[in-house]
């Protein structure tokens, strides 16, 4: 399963989508700071889930409708920083998809989130960060989950990659950094976190119009993720299986 995570800074990358489309084939792609007034509904091969809609420059979720089925759709706001409560740039800064991916015949959940901006402190982009990962779990319950986007942690990976794993997920890195605009803040930005999930590999892609470069995420279902689903196949009705991948 391929995916791209892409920052499009204030909707400047916009008009490079279709080319990455074309050109690397994803089976999903997740935005950020796209304007969520004029999405177009399809991008290549890809349609539009849904975008965050109580701001301009928000979120959006496309998904390759020959392999997956949507289920559902929701956005989520997370506990704002001081620049959103003064500036109020982003309500919502989470949003998720159901999907069904008929290739494997099992129910998945990938969502696309921007943390608070720099000015905030790292505590606070920690909470989002668990806050959406507990959403998420509701969304989708025991499911593989997958969460890209800009995460706004250049520095001391250390800590959230420990806070991280112990909330079950799994933080990976791109193989080279996403944000160079600034030197002092130079680096990983643009991160991925999952569950259940097998990551491949992540690759940083080439530089476009936006001080953002998108990533590209390769993963697979991982063995327990094989068992959830059988499990939950084999269950009796009415019955809830043992969850394998509690949050």
């Amino acid at each position: 399963m391929k995916v791209i995570s892409y920052n499009l800074r204030k909707n400047r990358a916009s008009g490079e989508l279709i080319a990455l489309a074309e050109k690397y084939d994803p089976d999903l792609l997740c935005l950020q700071e796209c304007d969520t007034i004029d999405l177009p509904a399809e991008v290549g091969l890809l349609h539009l889930a849904d975008s965050t809609t109580r701001n301009r420059l928000g979120l959006a979720l496309y998904y390759r409708r020959d392999r997956f089925t949507a289920k559902k759709t929701q956005s989520f706001a997370l506990k704002k920083s001081l620049h959103d409560m003064v500036l109020t740039p982003a309500h919502e800064r989470l949003i998720g998809t159901l999907l069904h991916d008929t290739a494997a015949n099992r129910d998945l959940v990938v969502a696309s989130f921007h943390a608070a901006p720099l000015t905030a402190r790292n505590s606070l982009r920690r909470n989002q960060i668990r806050s959406a990962h507990e959403e998420l779990a509701v969304l989708g319950p025991n499911l593989p989950t997958l969460m890209v986007g800009d995460y706004n942690y250049p520095i001391f990976k250390k800590y959230l990659s420990k806070e991280v794993k112990e909330s079950g997920y799994e933080l990976t890195l791109s193989d080279s950094r996403t944000y160079t605009r600034y030197k002092f803040f130079r680096g990983h930005f643009d991160l991925a976190t999952s569950v259940g999930l097998t990551i491949d590999s992540v690759e940083t892609l080439p530089r476009g119009t936006s001080d953002h470069m998108p990533i590209l995420v390769t993963s697979s279902y991982s063995d327990a993720a094989a068992r959830a689903a059988d499990q939950a196949q084999d269950a009796p009705a009415g019955v809830v299986p043992g969850g394998e991948f509690s949050i």
